[in-house]
């Protein structure tokens, strides 16, 4: 199971006013040379796909921009946008959230969820008990783990490991898990 990184910061899941979700794919640091360049930290598994042409969406009020030119600059992208062509310019972009609508997301195989997939729903067990509302997912490095915000209670924590998360309803809006044993604080 994978949780590709491109989705840490999700605007939130589609809600019924339609409006798009975006999700994070990097952030704008310092401007770097005089053609209006900035370098990119990168914020997704997938940074092959940002490509100049392709709109992005800058800043909390998700200006579109054009891209205009992407190259690596490990560890980072250098990227410049159409009409930031100078240093100056370009630097009123710094420290922004670069976004791409999900809906450009590409599928995933099965078994394979971006974290916006997951976030907001509710978290229920093989044996039918609503369990509450994941609320976070915490990248620790072995596996992620799920942060769930029970109806009353303390938070739980539930690594997101195969043998653990059965499957996304997306139309009953439900993550279902196997709970293993000593998982909740009465087993």
């Amino acid at each position: 199971m994978t949780f590709p990184a491109a989705d840490e910061f999700a605007a939130g899941s589609p809600n019924a006013s339609g409006e798009p979700v975006f999700l994070a794919v990097g952030k704008l640091r310092r401007p770097h040379g005089v053609r209006g360049e900035l370098s990119m930290e990168i914020l997704t598994d997938f940074p092959e796909r940002i490509r100049p042409g392709m709109t992005l969406y800058v800043g909390e009020d998700r200006r579109p921009l054009r891209l205009r030119l992407r190259r690596q600059a490990d560890p980072d992208l250098l990227v410049a946008f159409d009409g930031y062509s100078s240093p100056e310019a370009a630097a009123e972009l710094r420290n922004l959230i670069v976004c791409i609508q999900a809906e450009n997301c590409p599928p995933l195989p099965d078994g394979e969820y971006y974290h916006h997939q997951l976030l907001h729903k509710q978290v229920v067990a093989d044996d039918g008990r609503a369990l509450g509302i994941l609320t976070e997912i915490l990248e620790t490095g072995a596996n992620d783990v799920a942060v769930i915000r029970p109806p009353s209670g303390a938070e739980m924590l539930l690594p997101l490991i195969d043998s653990v998360l059965l499957g996304v309803d997306e139309a009953r809006g439900e993550v279902r898990v196997h709970l293993l044993p000593g998982i909740l604080p009465e087993d």
